[in-house]
């Protein structure tokens, strides 16, 4: 069978894997660091949210840009310094405001397709990820908000995903620890939560239980296509030599990388970096536990989401920042989502939170980049933004059935091509 490299061990990196290893190729996974999920796919909110699959590309997104870009505790926050890249990226995904309806509708699909495929392999390979199957509730503070995710409801219907309207009174019969005010919410019993960490970290285990491999503390340099094969080029660890190996095809997906890879194989990937960050709130004593909620939420105005993992643990996670590619961990940014929890759950203790953050890789459109690339034996399966848990499972299926008809395309070719020869000969 063809061997398949993957770049990238995050969780579209490992599911893509987990899917080429059904199929019975041969795979080798790259990623710069030591273990699997140890960046964007290492703390985010913790949500397999179809409920969420709104996309951004609204004039309102816009305008709140705009409106917040000076206030440094916003939801969404711009660096305005020149930077290309940023711009064009923006300019892109104003021209995509168009698609948004229909966008929309397509990652609810996509998202209800990937749970039977996400669970499915968590049974089978028996991998405990503080999976939870309470739903998730969108809380909303005015009628404006109530009325917005009405109209957002419609889509979500297109695509598949059934919500209901729930008042401030039934909300907090959903989760008796939510306090504050409210005018009323959205609940979707079938979204789920998780821990995104031990999910790709199990699901890695067994890959390799399946014959696949893993090269960890590799740097990949460039990905080079010889016409006939992929070379992958990378550094280990402080070495400063580099490894060349060759594999008969490639699948990037390597978050705010795969623009860089993309390039070297001849693709235009416009993924732009949008930093989130999360808290996880250590939930040691009995009156923390007992107040903070089970029920997953999505606090609309404030861009919030929480989850909860396990009996200890309360994620939080919010906020995006346009500002290039930086880790850094703000206080400016992480002080909101604490703030939030001390409003909504006040009974929850605080004092142990373990901050955060991470790139998301965004497509303009808010649609991953799916499928073949423009040279045979190249495939993606990025771009995913912040649904990049919720999604994963759905485009691993589809890039897996990419790779099979292209293998299986490129065989018929190579046996008519051998035959036509023998003719001739």
């Amino acid at each position: 069978m063809p061997h398949i490299a993957v770049i990238g061990a995050g969780i579209t990196g490992v599911t893509t894997a987990y899917a080429l290893l059904n199929r019975g190729y041969s795979v080798t996974v790259f990623d710069k660091h030591r273990y699997a999920a140890m960046q964007t796919s290492f703390a985010n909110g913790g949500q397999l949210s179809a409920s969420n699959a709104e996309v951004w590309t609204q004039a309102s997104t816009i305008l709140k840009g705009i409106k917040w870009m000076l206030k440094k505790d916003a939801p969404l926050l711009v660096n305005p310094m020149p930077d290309w890249h940023k711009y064009s990226w923006m300019a892109e995904f104003v021209s995509n405001i168009p698609n948004y309806k229909q966008n929309t509708i397509e990652t609810a699909r996509l998202a209800i397709s990937a749970r039977e495929h996400l669970f499915a392999w968590a049974e089978q390979e028996q991998i405990d990820f503080d999976y939870e199957s309470r739903g998730i509730l969108h809380v909303y503070a005015d009628k404006k908000g109530f009325d917005h995710a009405t109209r957002v409801n419609k889509l979500l219907e297109r695509g598949g995903l059934h919500r209901e309207a729930v008042s401030a009174d039934e909300m907090r019969k959903i989760d008796p620890a939510l306090v504050g005010d409210f005018y009323g919410g959205y609940y979707t019993q079938s979204d789920s939560t998780g821990d995104i960490h031990k999910y790709t970290r199990g699901l890695a285990d067994a890959c390799k239980r399946m014959g696949g491999s893993f090269v960890f503390d590799a740097s990949v340099e460039k990905l080079n296509h010889t016409g006939t094969e992929i070379e992958v080029s990378y550094v280990l660890g402080d070495s400063a030599n580099s490894a060349l190996t060759s594999y008969d095809g490639v699948v990037v997906c390597a978050g705010i990388e795969s623009r860089r890879f993309a390039a070297q194989l001849g693709d235009r990937v416009n993924i732009y970096p949008v930093k989130g960050y999360s808290i996880t709130v250590e939930l040691n004593d009995e009156t923390s536990q007992a107040a903070a909620p089970w029920v997953s939420l999505l606090d609309d105005d404030a861009k919030i989401v929480t989850s909860r993992l396990g009996d200890d643990r309360l994620r939080i996670a919010g906020t995006a920042e346009f500002n290039g590619v930086n880790y850094d961990i703000r206080d400016d940014r992480i002080r909101p989502l604490t703030q939030w929890c001390r409003s909504l759950f006040p009974d929850v203790n605080t004092d142990q939170v373990i901050p955060w953050a991470g790139l998301r890789p965004m497509m303009p459109n808010m649609m991953p980049r799916v499928g073949q690339g423009s040279r045979p034996g190249v495939f993606y399966n990025t771009g995913h933004g912040h649904l990049g848990w919720t999604l994963s499972a759905a485009t691993a299926d589809i890039v897996g059935q990419s790779v099979e008809a292209s293998m299986a395309s490129g065989r018929v070719s190579s046996i008519a091509t051998a035959q036509a020869l023998r003719k001739a000969g």
